[in-house]
């Protein structure tokens, strides 16, 4: 039984899409998503997606990349999946280390992966060197039978808009999304200030949804946002959602993510995912009020080089 681990053909798209979902329930992945990933790559990411065959079937999959958008150098992300159903066959090994080779040989001395919190994949990341960080939880909402709550009145001078709204020129998106990222919880810094470079790989993402993406806006600045991606069937993801720091306290984000929600079930999406630090408890707080429930947890590793 041969284990062989390559780069990413065109013709894989629908095997990845598979081990993708069956690895990571809560994950949107779709074809067109893929594509786009390879095909945006950022040259300095120095990006690959690996695959894993075992006996010519692909089973697993990797995203391998330096942190091009980081501060701080020789940090690197890793994320290999392994179908559930080709466990213990060497797959994942084989596939994690072509992924610390390449990286570091173009220089990376840290290696960040999220870990599935089950007690397989944490002892697999114990046994080759890595170390626990940080746990996040995925959470479900029933969107096809679950209650969503009324919609709180938004504070004088706020109105709703859509991403779509915003079309002609996306700049005040980025800046909202800019100063949100910096206050997120994370082990990576991420230094969000090339426009291009967000309009490329965020904006232009192939899962992004404008019309369900909600904006609270006033004065014509955007105060609060919530980013949704779906895969154009049944799920639905909040991608990003944030408030800028000189409108927090107001009820913003609850908002925007109502909006957001109730567009989405109206337009048929049943199952809505979203992914939260266990250390961000004002926006645990949020979801439990729209009645999310946690439905997995990774846990953030990393490793350093000697």
């Amino acid at each position: 039984m041969t284990v062989i681990v390559r780069d990413f053909r065109p013709e894989d798209a629908a095997a990845v899409v598979r081990v993708r979902r069956a690895s990571v329930q809560a994950a949107i992945t779709t074809e067109e998503a893929l594509h786009f990933a390879v095909r945006n790559a950022h040259p300095d990411s120095k990006y690959r997606m690996l695959v894993a065959e075992y006996d010519g079937e692909v089973v697993g999959t990797s995203h391998v990349a330096l942190a091009y958008d980081s501060d701080e150098p020789g940090v690197a992300r890793l994320n290999p999946h392994v179908h559930p159903d080709h466990t213990g066959k060497g797959v994942g090994s084989a596939i994690l280390r072509a992924a610390e080779e390449h990286l570091a040989a173009e220089g990376a001395t840290t290696f960040f992966s999220w870990v599935n919190d089950v007690p397989a994949s944490l002892a697999f990341a114990e046994r080759r060197g890595y170390s626990p960080l940080r746990t996040a939880h995925f959470q479900r909402l029933d969107l096809a039978g679950g209650t969503l709550p009324e919609p709180p009145e938004l504070p004088a001078g706020y109105t709703l808009a859509t991403a779509a709204d915003f079309a002609g020129d996306p700049r005040p998106v980025f800046e909202a999304d800019a100063e949100a990222t910096s206050d997120e919880p994370g082990d990576i810094s991420i230094n969000l200030d090339d426009y291009e470079d967000w309009l490329n790989h965020t904006w232009r993402h192939p899962c992004l949804d404008h019309e369900l993406s909600t904006l609270v806006v006033t004065d014509g600045r955007i105060a609060a946002f919530t980013a949704a991606h779906t895969d154009g069937a049944t799920s639905y993801l909040s991608a990003m959602t944030g408030t800028l720091r000189d409108h927090r306290g107001r009820g913003l984000a609850k908002a925007a993510k109502v909006d957001s929600l109730r567009r989405a079930r109206a337009a048929g999406y049943t199952d809505a995912f979203t992914n939260n630090d266990a250390g961000n408890g004002p926006m645990l707080a949020i979801n439990t009020w729209f009645g999310y429930e946690i439905c997995a947890s990774e846990v953030r590793h990393v490793r350093k080089l000697s």
